[in-house]
């Protein structure tokens, strides 16, 4: 699964922020890009285990046109994130 995440790059004095904008309070920093990023594969993949332990669902990802649109981003870069599917059926199998 590719999830659609924004992204505000950080400067000297701060770190990069990484969000998933469709699994609420997901999100991720770093203090390079490279390092934010796999922050974030490891924060959605934590979040959607913690989902399903709990009994929640994960929502599908939404399209990336429509993470560009929110208006709570503007200014922010956007990109994806994969997670491996078989967290899903992991969790199905508990």
């Amino acid at each position: 699964m590719r999830y659609p995440i924004v992204i505000e790059t950080g400067s000297a004095e701060t770190a990069c922020s990484v969000v998933v904008p469709d699994l609420p309070g997901c999100f991720s920093a770093g203090d390079t890009l490279d390092e934010a990023l796999a922050a974030a594969e490891e924060a959605a993949a934590a979040w959607i285990d913690a989902t399903l332990d709990e009994g929640g669902t994960v929502p599908p990802p939404s399209p990336v046109s429509r993470i560009q649109a929110l208006p709570d981003y503007a200014g922010w870069a956007v990109g994806v994130i994969t997670i491996d599917p078989a967290l899903l059926d992991d969790a199905r199998e508990r």
